[in-house]
């Protein structure tokens, strides 16, 4: 078995801000959702590793909306170089990012972020001693 992709809740008519943070910020992909499902709201977003997909996200319209505040997806980057820019870019965004729990996931160095709506992520890469 392996996870497919993980869904974020999202408020009605946001798309734009989604894309600001999980295409602009983190760097995602995003995909075309099916046409069955167009007509929802939300959009879908992607990571590869050549034309593999190593992470999915999918943002869905909740009514009402409550940001996730504990729940969240974990993505993981190849390298701290990759993490530290990642972070730089979510910054740069104006979003928040928090180091304070940077060692504390034994095997990883890791930062936490909330997007636009408030829901919480967590990137990490595996730490090399």
């Amino acid at each position: 078995m392996q996870l497919h992709h993980v869904q974020v809740s999202m408020p009605r008519g946001e798309e734009e801000e989604a894309r600001s943070f999980y295409r602009d910020a983190l760097g995602l992909q995003e995909v075309q959702k099916p046409a069955a499902l167009q007509g929802r709201g939300g959009c879908w977003f992607r990571a590869f590793d050549g034309d593999v997909v190593t992470a999915e996200i999918h943002l869905g319209v909740d009514e009402p909306f409550v940001p996730a505040q504990k729940a969240h997806p974990g993505l993981v980057c190849d390298s701290l170089a990759a993490l530290e820019a990642t972070a730089g870019r979510v910054q740069q965004r104006g979003y928040e990012v928090s180091w304070a729990e940077r060692d504390s996931f034994d095997g990883y160095v890791r930062f936490h972020t909330r997007d636009g709506f408030g829901n919480r992520l967590e990137v990490m890469t595996p730490a090399h001693e």
